[in-house]
């Protein structure tokens, strides 16, 4: 019975009997949180498909925010090896994408890549040292330097002005710092192209905007300053007109748990706003958005380098480098009042956004754009002693995010109807939640699905988004237990909303799948209005969208 660590079996001499494919080098991959890896898969499809490379992982374990990180590279299908007996094997090669950790203790020449955009923040409890060598993580001698000996082999900079920052900060680092670009701002830019599809993935018609809210991690965040913003945007953005997607830093899932993150953010997605996973989705989001609401993240940075319209929700201009780009961003863009007219600041940041107004501090993204790829790949061929494969780097558009958002649970409708056309405004059920009754103008449309009792209660229309074989059997069982309701909506079989009350004909509609709440509330008006005759044929304008739906009666 073998008994060889996991290790020796992947890359060490005694396991060569264990293995089918003979290797002539090994990489080992460091990892040490979520946000790492995520950068890390930006790059490792550079040699994972040559049969002469095993590749192996390692997590330092030394991160605050190392949940998950396991979970993750097993979810991909990757075992990896115990730190231990990681720093007890030579290698011929490691990759990281952070300084954290005794790095020092590997036995592989290192490079090291940044996981956000470039170096930028003080290194932990360091922000307030006065010295003439600043502790930016990533550029200080803290960070680069053990025992008097350089750490990375190879330290990756995105673009030249953290080259000059080096020199000032550690300048002994200057002969192993390599300007080789940005990997995940690169896919981003391949990516363009694919705008509309992730649009039509988050469920953004051309009439509707996408809203980014982005987050980093810690007590100066959008999310510590302002934790209940999306919250207020989901209740003020109507359905129709726009899209919010919520992109948290992985630290944040990390830090107080998955279970914690989605409990604080239940109330988000029921009133329809999506809130991503934490290791993928948001460059998808940020190549679909018509406007981010964040702070000093990379990707409220990356954002304005894809010209996208930015709100700063929390710039605090301290925490950050003083003379780093992100620093001047925070000093130059726009901030948003949490407490004003959100909608009317949204779509003034898009209508008078200036493209390049940003120009001359996101330039700094990177000074290689589109070349990373390249130019780490014969960086790492060039350390590992091999002849570069001979077809060309590539770098790949992020994925489509896996799901779309859906609809809140249940709904209010704003109904204005005249000789032409009935127009509706939509917001979630959770608009209501300080009120305490319905406005004149409005129904609420609530689900079979709806979780929250109060809006059971509330309802005049109850809506099943599901076909019926006997749509008036259901309508009349169903409103005889809720007596506050007056009409209920479901599907028949073939697929048309149909709309009825206690003593009321059924009204089938033919029209867009999701507008059942708005056909109900339209009937809902008409029997307030004590129209004897409904058309055949209604238009509703929703938003920037005008659409018609065909009317039968009986």
């Amino acid at each position: 019975m073998w008994s060889l660590p996991w290790a020796d079996v992947l890359v060490g001499g005694q396991g060569r009997s264990w293995r089918t494919v003979p290797q002539e080098r090994s990489v080992l991959v460091v990892v040490h949180t979520v946000t790492a890896a995520t950068r890390l898969f930006d790059v490792l499809g550079l040699w994972s498909g040559d049969h002469r490379v095993q590749t192996a992982f390692t997590c330092t374990r030394t991160s605050a925010f190392t949940t998950g990180t396991e979970e993750l590279l097993r979810e991909r299908g990757i075992e990896p090896i115990p730190w231990e007996q990681a720093v007890e094997r030579e290698f011929d090669l490691a990759v990281a994408a952070s300084y954290g950790g005794p790095l020092h203790a590997l036995r592989a020449p290192l490079i090291v890549l940044p996981h956000g955009m470039g170096y930028n923040k003080f290194a932990p409890g360091a922000r307030h040292r006065e010295s003439a060598r600043n502790p930016v993580f990533g550029l200080s001698e803290s960070t680069l330097v053990h025992d008097g000996r350089l750490v990375p082999s190879v330290a990756v900079l995105s673009h030249a002005e953290q080259r000059e920052r080096l020199r000032e900060y550690c300048p002994e680092a200057l002969d192993v710092a390599l300007i080789a670009g940005d990997p995940c701002f690169d896919r981003m830019l391949a990516s363009r192209p694919l705008r509309e599809t992730y649009r039509q993935r988050f469920a953004a018609d051309p009439d509707r905007r996408v809203v980014v809210v982005s987050s980093t991690w810690g007590g100066e965040s959008l999310l510590a300053r302002c934790p209940t913003l999306v919250a207020r945007l989901a209740r003020r953005l109507p359905l129709d007109e726009y899209r919010i997607v919520v992109a948290l830093h992985p630290n944040i899932w990390s830090a107080h748990t998955p279970w914690q993150v989605r409990g604080w953010t239940e109330e988000w997605t029921r009133a329809g706003a999506t809130v991503l996973p934490p290791h993928e989705g948001w460059r998808a989001a940020l190549v679909a958005a018509d406007v981010t609401i964040g702070d000093h993240g990379s990707v409220t940075f990356y954002s304005a380098a894809l010209g996208v319209p930015v709100l700063l929700a929390s710039a605090p201009v301290e925490a950050v480098d003083a003379v780093s780009p992100i620093a001047r961003f925070l000093r130059a863009a726009p901030r948003l009042d949490p407490d004003g007219d959100l909608p009317t600041q949204i779509e003034s940041a898009i209508t008078a956004h200036q493209p390049d107004r940003y120009d001359s501090i996101v330039e700094h993204t990177t000074s290689v754009p589109g070349e990373s790829a390249r130019l780490l790949r014969s960086t790492v061929y060039e350390r590992l002693k091999l002849d570069e494969p001979f077809f060309e780097a590539e770098t790949i558009a992020v994925p489509v995010p896996p799901a779309a958002p859906t609809e809140p649970s249940s709904q209010v409708v704003h109904l204005k109807v005249d000789e032409h056309q009935a127009v509706a405004t939509r917001l979630p059920a959770e608009s209501l939640r300080e009120a305490a009754r319905l406005p004149a103008d409005a129904v609420l449309v609530a689900t079979t699905s709806e979780p929250t009792r109060r809006w059971l209660e509330w309802a005049e229309i109850l809506l099943h988004d599901d076909r019926c074989a006997d749509p008036q059997q259901w309508i009349r069982a169903t409103l005889a237990r809720l007596p506050a309701a007056t009409l209920a909506v479901t599907r028949d079989e073939a697929g048309r909303w149909v709309v009825g009350g206690r003593d009321t004909p059924l009204v089938r509609f033919t029209g867009p799948d999701d507008l059942g709440p708005v056909f109900a509330a339209f009937v809902h008006h008409r029997i307030a209005a004590e129209a004897r005759v409904l058309p055949s044929t209604v238009s509703f304008r929703l938003g920037r969208r005008v659409v018609s739906a065909g009317v039968e009666v009986g």
